[in-house]
């Protein structure tokens, strides 16, 4: 019985068939996707670690720094009254664990100089008020808006050094816009962007922009998974992992904790004092 269906010769069968370079465009289109959503998450715990790191530094770092001076002026207090040499070999090593060295301001991040604690340490030490450094947290039109410019501008994207040269620096500046959530400046740059295209006779073909953004993706996406890596190795991320929903209750539980701490380290210093 003959089959009555549509013959499809091979020249009808070669040109339904996508051409190599759709395909290409297709695996880009895909991998672009897909590290741009991975770079943005990248980007967000980030800034949300920066972040937890300022206000751990506010909260706890004078408590800490606190602790060390009561310590030190409990073993110089032992030493004092005993006189015993291991005593005072212990005292020296405290002392100097806390004292002013070259660089200080850099070294304690801004918590005092040689006049002492800022305002910030000391609000701290009173249990007063002190304002949280400021969230940064995208919104979904500057994330729209960052993921075309960095598509666009890419520099890997230009052939010659001038224009790569042009293109690292304008991608500089949105980094720098996106990672403070710039809106109204990422749209600035989107407009400047728009104003000035490269010359024709300058532009890569599309196949070769197509590969060098496959091989910049590839690069890219090697490149944070190093730096997710390293955020999600560090302290500040682990504190985080322990209280994901209320990050800034646990600063606070801590910092109750190392109060305790101190009144009992004064509590003891002023026994000492008052037997010598």
């Amino acid at each position: 019985m003959a089959y009555a269906g549509r013959v499809t010769t091979p020249e009808a069968e070669q040109s339904q068939a996508p051409r190599p370079e759709e395909r290409l465009e297709q695996a880009v289109r895909a991998a672009e996707q897909a590290l741009i959503e991975y770079e943005i998450a990248v980007e967000t715990f980030r800034v949300e670690v920066e972040n937890f790191s300022r206000l751990h530094e506010q909260k706890l770092g004078p408590l800490y720094m606190r602790i060390e001076h009561l310590d030190a002026e409990i073993a110089e207090a032992k030493a004092a009254r005993t006189g015993d040499p291991e005593d005072i070999r212990r005292a020296e090593e405290a002392r100097a664990h806390v004292l002013p060295i070259p660089g200080v301001e850099e070294l304690l991040h801004g918590w005092m100089d040689g006049d002492g604690l800022f305002p910030e340490a000391t609000a701290m030490l009173t249990d007063q008020a002190v304002r949280p450094p400021e969230r940064v947290r995208p919104s979904e039109e500057a994330r729209k808006l960052y993921r075309e410019l960095a598509r666009k501008a890419h520099p890997d994207l230009a052939q010659e050094e001038e224009e790569q040269q042009r293109r690292e620096e304008f991608i500089s500046r949105v980094n720098a816009a996106y990672a403070r959530g710039d809106e109204a400046l990422l749209r600035k740059l989107a407009e400047e962007w728009a104003a000035g295209p490269v010359p024709p006779e300058r532009r890569p073909s599309p196949a070769d922009e197509l590969y060098a953004r496959l091989e910049w993706l590839s690069q890219r996406k090697e490149l944070l998974t190093l730096v997710a890596r390293e955020l999600e190795d560090g302290a500040i991320a682990g504190m985080l992992r322990l209280a994901p929903d209320d990050p800034d209750g646990l600063l606070d539980e801590i910092a109750g904790r190392l109060r305790a701490d101190i009144a009992q380290r004064e509590t003891e210093l002023a026994a000492l004092l008052a037997e010598g």
